[in-house]
């Protein structure tokens, strides 16, 4: 190990003041007398470069300060969200923060961070006359690990990747994937004695000068994946497979209200599905208040009661079946999936006619059944139940929906109140057979 390499220095800046829009960055740091040699790292919170940049903004409505930013939505469960934000970087609320701001404003990250760090170095170099690497860091969550970290989201003067590809390690094996993001260390370790609330907004790092660069070099943009080397940038058949996986049968529900806005995203969801001669055969009739669940399984009750005395079923009959069909009753959200036939073709003949509604009720499952993956995905839990097909016209005239809708089921949403049973084992083989 080299002698530079043998260890190093990291402590906070003391005497940064509050920053506000227009101060200048590098004078702030000369003022605190930082002692800074040439080969320091200066590793600097990006929410001083928010506000001395005025990336300040009125924000009654955080979540429209996070639209504004993203540029597309990663993942989302409930009200968080992991975005791609206008920097491209992955990670929530797209960096918009409503600490250490004042009340009803937030910070958005810097507009550039690279030419942020650029600029403070140009003027350290000119107030000091030393050259000094800047890396700018935010605080990130990362997949599969709990808890937080800083990264760098800009960075002036350093190597913010060591490749050692090429090379080989202690035992002579040869390093052929081995590319080290020194800015994220760097970041990491600045994190350690800044804190987040000991208002220390500035760490210097000494006796790593290999990792500072003379030219300011390529920024912590070269640390963003693009899409072609981003093997998790839509997680496609991983998220399918863990919802499809996770959808169960739930019969027992908290009193949790349930997201209105999850329960859209599964309809958006839903309505991908395939479906007959480019066609959207599919109706969801959100029942988002109790009276309208209640009116609804109030008269479908009387309906199926009046069925099964017809049926001959003895009362005490009749109250055991009535209670067990309770799982919509308990439920704090109910959705009823309807079928319209808009577009559907006519033959004149009864083969070809019912083949066609055939098509469109094939066509309906698969919307219901992206519908229940989709609740999944949002850990929603749900129930399909096929009561409304036993009375429809019942469901058509207490929702008020038009004749030609055709409820296919009800599903009960809401979050589970326990832990689903193990599914049984199944092989897949016994379901298939080759031709």
């Amino acid at each position: 190990m080299s002698e530079e390499r043998a260890g190093y220095r990291v402590w906070a800046l003391p005497g940064i003041p509050e920053v506000r829009q227009g101060d200048d960055l590098a004078k702030l740091i000369a003022a605190t007398e930082p002692g800074l040699v040439d080969g320091d790292v200066l590793l600097v919170t990006s929410k001083i470069v928010s506000k001395a940049e005025g990336r300040i903004v009125e924000a009654a409505d955080r979540e429209a300060a996070i639209d504004s930013e993203t540029v597309r939505v990663v993942a989302r469960r409930g009200t968080l969200r992991i975005v791609e934000n206008r920097q491209g970087l992955v990670m929530a609320a797209a960096g918009v923060d409503a600490s250490n701001t004042p009340s009803g404003t937030v910070l958005l990250l810097p507009e550039d961070p690279d030419a942020s760090a650029r600029a403070i170095r140009d003027g350290l170099r000119d107030t000091l006359g030393v050259d000094v690497g800047i890396v700018i860091t935010d605080t990130f969550g990362r997949p599969w690990r709990s808890g937080l970290t800083d990264v760098a989201i800009g960075a002036a003067g350093v190597r913010v990747l060591d490749d050692l590809r090429g090379g080989t390690d202690a035992y002579g094996n040869p390093l052929s994937a081995t590319v080290v993001a020194t800015a994220d260390e760097l970041a990491a370790a600045g994190d350690l004695v800044k804190g987040k609330a000991a208002g220390l907004p500035v760490a210097v790092v000494r006796g790593l000068a290999h990792a500072v660069a003379d030219e300011h070099g390529e920024g912590a943009r070269a640390l963003v994946r693009t899409g072609r080397d981003d093997m998790f940038r839509l997680g496609t058949s991983e998220a399918v497979r863990e919802a499809v996986t996770q959808r169960r049968t739930v019969r027992a529900f908290t009193d949790a209200p349930v997201d209105p806005g999850a329960v859209r995203r599964a309809v958006a969801a839903a309505v991908t599905a395939p479906a007959p001669h480019h066609t959207t055969p599919w109706r969801f009739v959100l029942l988002e208040s109790e009276e309208s669940r209640v009116r609804l399984l109030d008269a479908m009750r009387d309906a199926w009661i009046a069925d099964l005395r017809r049926d001959g079923k003895s009362e005490e009959s009749i109250a055991q079946r009535v209670r067990r069909g309770d799982v919509l009753r308990h439920a704090p959200y109910l959705a009823v999936p309807c079928l319209v036939m808009d577009g559907s073709h006519t033959y004149g003949d009864p083969r070809r006619d019912a083949a066609e509604r055939e098509m469109f009720v094939v066509a309906a499952g698969a919307g219901v059944q992206n519908f229940l993956v989709a609740l999944a995905g949002e850990r929603l839990g749900s129930a399909w139940v096929s009561s409304t097909m036993f009375c429809r016209d019942v469901v058509r005239e207490v929702l008020g929906l038009p004749a030609d809708w055709d409820p296919m089921g009800a599903v009960a949403i809401g979050d589970p109140a326990e832990e689903p049973r193990p599914r049984p084992e199944r092989d897949a083989g016994a379901f298939i057979e080759v031709r």
